[in-house]
């Protein structure tokens, strides 16, 4: 169904209620496994109802975030998913404690329960109102990020249609556009600090009242980290300080060659080339047309899945000033539809969507017939391999998008790639210290990234700007205020991905193989297991992150 027909109602919540109390009763009355399984299908058709009605308010309310109707939908959702998620956790307890475990585990898997122990240990019923109030919080930043309006050369943007002149060729044009954009976040600063202090102390708070230190712990609880632990991370960060940041350096110091200027700037932030970065030929539609010739060509697999996306409007991605800012792949079980949501501003960016967000969707879509709803409830740091994997594995079709720009765009995107990584680190260890130290002040945050920055981007100066320079940057990130600690699992996929990017050189039928192996493993094992049975290592290894490095050196 094209997802402009598709229907949306509100979600009844006493209904839901009934029907979640009916299954609970059922499920704890009944006489063998295969009598609790049936009821647990009835289970997934619950979930896959209340969830389809929710995507399709939150994806409209996104496309238009001044359409009053689902701005109240959107309320609405924010004050009844922690009610949901209560529910959720009293039946997945019943799961838990069932005489019939053994004949479920076999049925929908040990990582199920796995993470089932995890969302146990992340809620209680007493602590709803802080989730709702926590919910609010991050819709406000949101809204206050999406609904920015930034005047520039007689015109008025968004953050996401600022982009272009932020990276302009022209430096002084990049130098208005960066000022431009540090003048509105200074305009809003004090309140975006005030919602992130909010925010902290109210997760803190949620963690005391559930018994653990800090947020921490429950924040792994909660991103459902099955497999490893902060020290492990801690020991990844550790190997990116020690190899990814001094090549990051070097690679930053031939762009600094190559655009031509004396020093590095923040103002030449993802700036790659004199003449500008490489953009996209063509219209936003030639550019869809692209990616219809190029997943046409991928696999068997790839055309189906592109065909059926362009068919059913799966994608929303024309920039538009009442949009919300951002990207993302989003999934509509009962219709067993992903959908694409971006904002195309006519940068490279553009064309990632294209391949990013496609890859999110590419392995949704091949397992879109996946009975157990479990083995489909991939945690983050697997969902990021697809996505970033399928950037590397369509390499070869980007003369497509970029003409005789091609070789410069990959060039960029590799470069921008281990980038990447050291910046993505600082996030998370910025998020680690934000919640050891709850009680730090505003300024004193904005030192920890300034002090952060200074170990994972030596290259950044921030010369005398009266927002950046005073630590401001991590103001721009909404994963710090709406998904705390999501942020590593795209480094750890990056290494993933750029793992496969040295195997697909040595021989790409191989690497493919593998990938869709990847995909269609979805969460059926842990992130450890699954990596290792495609032929990766795991990026916790130690060694892991100087062998792929002296590889892509």
């Amino acid at each position: 169904m094209k997802f402009s027909q598709m229907p949306y109602e509100r979600v009844d919540m006493k209904q839901v209620e009934a029907e979640y109390k009916r299954i609970m009763e059922a499920s704890k009355s009944a006489r063998s496994g295969e009598e609790q399984f049936a009821i647990h299908k009835e289970y997934y058709k619950l979930k896959n109802d209340v969830q389809t009605n929710i995507e399709i308010a939150m994806i409209r309310h996104d496309i238009d975030t001044t359409d009053e109707f689902y701005e109240k939908e959107r309320n609405f959702y924010d004050e009844i998913l922690p009610l949901i998620e209560q529910y959720d956790t009293e039946y997945q307890k019943i799961l838990f404690d069932s005489p019939y475990r053994e004949y479920l585990e076999q049925k929908i898997g040990k990582v199920s329960f796995k993470n089932i122990e995890l969302s146990l240990k992340s809620f209680d019923e007493k602590i709803v109102p802080l989730m709702q109030e926590e919910n609010a919080l991050s819709s406000r930043y949101s809204k206050l990020i999406a609904t920015a309006k930034i005047p520039f050369e007689g015109e008025v943007y968004n953050l996401s249609l600022m982009r272009k002149f932020q990276t302009s060729p022209d430096r002084e044009v990049r130098r208005k556009a960066w000022k431009a954009v540090s003048e509105y976040f200074l305009s809003v600063t004090d309140e975006i600090d005030e919602i992130y202090d909010k925010l902290v102390k109210n997760r803190t708070k949620q963690a005391l009242e559930l018994g653990y230190e800090n947020y921490v712990e429950l924040g792994y609880y909660r991103m459902r980290r099955n497999c490893y632990d902060k020290a492990m991370v801690e020991n990844f960060r550790k190997q990116v300080k020690e190899y990814f940041v001094p090549y990051a350096n070097r690679l930053h110091e031939r762009r600094r060659q190559r655009i031509g200027v004396e020093k590095l700037s923040f103002i030449d932030h993802e700036v790659y080339f004199p003449n500008g970065n490489p953009a996209p030929i063509g219209t936003p539609q030639e550019i869809l047309a692209a990616g219809q010739k190029m997943y046409g060509e991928l696999s068997p697999e790839t055309k189906e899945f592109f065909d059926f996306m362009q068919e059913n409007e799966l994608f929303d991605v024309l920039g538009r000033k009442t949009k919300r800012q951002g990207g993302y792949m989003t999934y509509i079980p009962n219709f067993k539809s992903p959908f694409i949501f971006a904002n195309f501003n006519g940068t490279s960016g553009d064309v990632d969507v294209i391949t990013h967000e496609c890859g999110h969707a590419f392995q949704g879509y091949v397992v879109r017939d996946e009975e157990i709803r479990e083995h489909l409830d991939i945690t983050m740091e697997t969902a990021e391999i697809h996505s970033m994997s399928m950037e590397y594995f369509t390499y070869q079709w980007m003369e497509l998008f970029f003409g005789d720009k091609k070789d410069d765009y990959l060039k960029m995107h590799l470069e921008d790639s281990t980038a990447f990584v050291p910046y993505g680190c600082m996030v998370d260890e910025f998020q680690h210290i934000m919640y050891e130290k709850p009680e730090l002040t505003p300024a004193e945050r904005k030192q920890v990234w300034l002090d952060l920055e200074k170990v994972y981007r030596p290259h950044m100066d921030y010369e005398d700007d009266a927002f950046y320079s005073k630590g401001g940057f991590w103001q721009r990130q909404p994963h710090i205020f709406g998904m705390p600690f999501y942020y590593i699992d795209y480094c750890l996929a990056s290494v993933c991905a750029m793992q496969f990017k040295v195997m697909m050189d040595e021989d790409f039928d191989k690497a493919w193989a593998n990938y869709e192996k990847l995909c269609k493993l979805s969460a059926k094992d842990f992130f450890v297991n699954m990596i290792e049975e495609v032929g990766l290592k795991s990026p916790f290894e130690d060694g892991c992150i100087k062998e792929l490095i002296e590889k892509f050196e």
